[in-house]
C-alpha cells in the first residue's frame, strides 16, 4: 500500500499531467456536446454567468454553438455564432498543445504574454463585446 501512496504524488506533480486532465476534460464535454444541439431548446447546457446577470455578450458567449458547429461541419454558422472565438482558438489550441508537448517532455512550460500581447488581447475582447452588444 505505501508503493502506490508513494507514487500518486509523483504522477500528479509530473508536467503532463494538468495538460492531461485539461485534455480529457475538454473531450468529454465534446463527446456530450456533439450529440446536444445547443441551437434546440429544453437542452441542458451551462449558462453564461455574465449574460445571465447583465442581459449582454460577453467574449465567449456564442461558442458552446460555435463549437456544436464546428463538430458538425457547419463552418458559416460558426462564424456567425462568434467571429473573434473562432479567430482566437487556433492560437488558444496551439498554446495548449505546446503545454501538452513540454509536459510529455517532462518540463514545465508557462506561457509568458508580454504586457503589449496581454493589452491587445483585452482590447480586442473589449472591442468585441462592445461591437456585438451595440450592433
Amino acid at each position: 500500500m505505501s508503493f502506490a501512496a508513494d507514487r500518486v504524488p509523483a504522477l500528479l506533480r509530473h508536467p503532463a499531467t494538468a495538460p492531461a486532465g485539461v485534455l480529457a476534460a475538454g473531450l468529454t464535454g465534446a463527446l456530450y456536446l456533439y450529440g446536444t444541439d445547443p441551437h434546440a431548446s429544453g437542452q441542458w447546457l451551462p449558462r453564461c454567468p455574465f449574460h445571465w446577470a447583465t442581459g449582454l455578450w460577453c467574449p465567449a458567449c456564442g461558442g458552446t454553438r460555435m463549437v456544436y458547429d464546428l463538430m458538425h461541419g457547419q463552418f458559416t454558422a460558426a462564424w456567425y455564432d462568434n467571429r473573434f472565438l473562432l479567430l482566437a482558438a487556433p492560437f488558444a489550441l496551439a498554446l495548449l498543445g505546446r503545454w501538452a508537448y513540454e509536459g510529455l517532455r517532462g518540463r514545465r512550460w508557462r506561457p509568458s504574454l508580454k504586457p503589449r500581447t496581454q493589452l491587445a488581447i483585452l482590447l480586442a475582447a473589449t472591442a468585441w463585446t462592445v461591437l456585438r452588444n451595440v450592433f
